[in-house]
């Protein structure tokens, strides 16, 4: 699979089919490997003597001076330990100096990430990647490298922190050792998902002093907004399955005094890697805020390790859900869940990983006797104007020990905390066995202000278990849901209450019953894994004056349908009709609406025939292939600068266009190749802006495999997070769009 980003080539990357990317440097042979993860083919290096072994990539790569870059790579050495470097080099290919990452801590035959990120040097123009496998004690050891990358930081998009913090690729210098202990970064051989970017290679160690606890912070504060609730998460390496580990989400405000710290603590199941996730509203006069590792009571020399940090903002299980991610997660406690009657206790699952449906912990219901019991949530606000209307509710619940009868309420309160009653559904059996969904809509009373989650539940037996997790209450909104922009010849089609595991099949439906399917990020949308409960696309290839609209389909691994949501019938007013719409179908920000020269074209179909003239006969005989599609020209009006700018833009591309022209006007909507284009003045004076545009138009298949870029959840905040002053931006980006693509110079 090809790296995002990356500036080597697929065969460089992935080391398949062949090593033409690589040269041996020093000590070494190389020769293809299989076994690999990005692909069977692998880079095998094989020692000459002793001493230190090293390959480096045949070609080298542009770079721009102060610019930092990141390299890394999958590596499996069962002897020597290894590392990764950059090779920074001026425009007569003169070695500067060589960036290399911390040497993994001990040899591992099992594949695990080697990292390193530096700032290229003033008079540095390319960079070179290196491996090297450390002192081999004579000839014929093996080491081997694949998945290698070179380019700029990989980071989480939404991260509120710098790449350095997160990755700790170039060292420790966005970390403080805060309390009782030293501060270094390591390279622990760590197995890694060969599709996790962000994660192995140098991770922070925090090396207690004394025995007690112990703590280091980052020095990296991003502006954060009162009232706003805000995630973080880290992999944590504890010393000890038992250790106390930490993560902390801290405020302040704007003279640095901190006025809040949440700590979610690591039920640790072993000395892996666990992601420990920790939650909270920002209180008010928040200007900033930051993460802390840490470990309580910690012995002297024991060793915390951490790796992708990230703040960002809390997610919503639905559009409009009231439930904090505390709450509905268990993430770092059981947050306001109380037993308001009974025997039952709720606390959080344990240890990690254990029971979960999302993250990595669970709610836990336990009742010793076969009786009842209340359990019920904290009070959450109601949004404005919601009172008096109707609210879904969702909680997915696994009975893993004995049996339960169960009713589902939520329970309403008035702005002066009066309890209104709860409304409820009607008592079933919890359905048995692994998790499952449950739902149901309830009305608020009309003076309702706030409301809480509530379940009754009555054990069938004793010591019965049931955990609960993502709970969310929202108002409640159409699962599918299309709305026409006729300005911009789109709709946007939000499908909601998805369910995440599964695979999505979306369809556009004409009025004659006909079926298309939609575009998405990565092609048209069949069997598209689910990975989020709300997903919004749009749809720029709907026709124009014509009543669309659309079923999404959902269905598990093996191809049951589990699930038809249909949206209501939307059209897009066609406009003009002297007008049609040329688009971009990877780049809609590039679609432009322009006059056209009425007829319209005259259209050729192509067609290979052979034709024998037989003697003696009057008719030839005639072979034909298929007629092909339709090829004519296009006759365009621009009217102003801005418009002439914009198709040139388009057509700059060269992709594949959509041609959109309103009904009547006697021309299906097309695919279509553009060809050698003319621009021509249309008479009168100098300064007329008018010209007039010959376009030479090749039907083709609609385009299967062909995404709809999109930022990939960029905002603002990763252009602050990434540059830090607009002169950076500026010298980075060619354009807005590839500020909001992520595409530097």
């Amino acid at each position: 699979m090809a790296i995002p980003g990356n500036f080597l080539s697929a065969t460089t990357e992935s080391v398949d089919p062949n090593t033409s990317g690589w040269v041996a440097k020093t000590n070494c042979s190389i020769s293809l490997g299989t076994g690999g993860r990005n692909g069977d083919g692998c880079l095998k290096l094989t020692s000459s003597a002793s001493g230190e072994m090293q390959a480096k990539t045949a070609s080298a790569y542009p770079v721009t001076p102060f610019t930092e870059y990141e390299v890394f790579a999958d590596a499996s050495g069962a002897t020597v330990p290894d590392r990764i470097g950059i090779q920074w080099l001026t425009s007569s290919n003169a070695q500067i100096s060589i960036t290399w990452s911390v040497t993994t801590s001990a040899a591992s035959a099992s594949w695990h990430r080697i990292a390193v990120a530096g700032t290229a040097p003033v008079n540095a123009t390319q960079a070179r990647v290196l491996v090297s496998a450390m002192t081999p004690a004579g000839s014929g050891v093996i080491n081997y490298f694949e998945n290698v990358y070179l380019g700029l930081g990989q980071r989480t998009t939404g991260n509120m922190l710098a790449f350095s913090t997160e990755t700790l690729e170039d060292g420790t210098g966005n970390w403080l050792a805060e309390s009782n202990c030293s501060i270094a970064v390591q390279c622990p051989p760590v197995t890694w998902a060969v599709d996790n970017y962000t994660a192995g290679g140098q991770v922070l160690a925090v090396t207690v002093t004394a025995n007690g606890d112990a703590s280091a912070r980052t020095t990296d504060w991003p502006a954060a907004t009162a009232g706003t609730e805000y995630l973080a998460y880290a992999y944590l390496n504890p010393p000890t399955s038992g250790s106390t580990c930490w993560i902390e989400l801290r405020f302040q405000n704007a003279a640095g005094t901190q006025l809040s710290a949440t700590r979610s603590t690591l039920a640790a199941p072993g000395t892996g890697w666990y992601r420990q996730i920790v939650s909270a509203v920002a209180p008010a006069n928040t200007a900033s805020c930051d993460v802390a590792v840490g470990i309580t009571s910690g012995t002297a020399a024991q060793v915390v390790r951490a790796d992708g940090v990230v703040v960002t903002p809390a997610p919503d299980l639905h559009t409009g859900n009231i439930v904090p991610y505390a709450d509905f997660s268990f993430e770092q406690g059981i947050a306001g869940w109380t037993t308001v009657s009974g025997v039952a206790t709720v606390t959080r699952s344990t240890p990690w990983g254990t029971f979960f449906f999302g993250g990595a912990y669970a709610g836990t219901i336990t009742s010793s006797t076969a009786t009842t019991s209340v359990i019920r949530s904290a009070k959450f606000p109601l949004p404005t104007g919601a009172a008096g209307g109707t609210f879904s509710v969702e909680t997915y619940a696994d009975v893993s020990a004995g049996g339960w009868t169960m009713t589902r309420s939520i329970r309403w309160y008035s702005a002066t905390n009066t309890d209104l009653g709860a409304t409820s559904s009607v008592s079933g059996t919890a359905p048995t066995p692994n998790w499952w969904k449950l739902t149901d809509a309830f009305t608020a009373p009309a003076n309702a202000t706030q409301a809480a989650v509530e379940y009754t539940l009555t054990a069938t037996s004793t010591s019965s278990v049931m955990r609960i997790d993502q709970i969310s209450l929202w108002p409640t909104l159409a699962a599918t849901t299309a709305t026409a922009d006729s300005d911009n010849a789109v709709v946007t089609v939000t499908l909601r209450q998805l369910l995440i595991g599964y695979f999505l099949t979306l369809y556009r439906v004409l009025p004659d019953g006909s079926r298309t399917l939609v575009r998405g990020g990565n092609g048209l949308i069949q069997s598209q894994a689910i990975t989020t409960t709300e997903l919004v696309i749009e749809d720029y290839e709907a026709p124009l004056g014509v009543p669309v609209y659309y079923i999404g389909e959902t269905r598990d691994a093996g191809g049951t349908l589990i699930a038809t949501n249909t949206s209501g019938a939307v059209t897009l007013d066609a406009g003009d009709p002297q007008y049609c719409w040329l688009k971009d179908l990877a780049n809609p920000q590039r679609n432009i609406h322009l006059a056209v020269s009425a007829p319209g074209p005259s259209w050729d179909r192509p067609v290979i025939q052979a034709v024998y003239h037989v003697r003696g006969r009057k008719n030839p005989v005639v072979n034909s292939d298929v007629r092909g599609g339709k090829t004519g020209t296009l006759i365009l009006f621009t009217q102003s600068d801005d418009e002439r700018g914009g198709l040139d833009w388009l057509l700059d591309t060269g992709n594949v266009l959509l041609v959109q022209v309103s009904p009547g006007y006697g021309m299906a909507d097309m695919y279509v190749t553009p060809g050698q284009s003319t621009e021509a003045r249309s008479g009168g004076p100098a300064t007329d802006p008018w010209r007039t545009w010959t376009l030479p138009l090749t039907e083709v298949d609609m385009p299967t495999t062909i995404g709809v870029a999109g930022s990939a959840g960029r905002t603002w905040q990763d252009t602050l997070t990434e540059n830090d002053t607009w002169q950076d931006v500026l010298n980075g980006y060619a354009t807005w769009e590839d500020v909001l693509f992520n595409r530097h110079k």
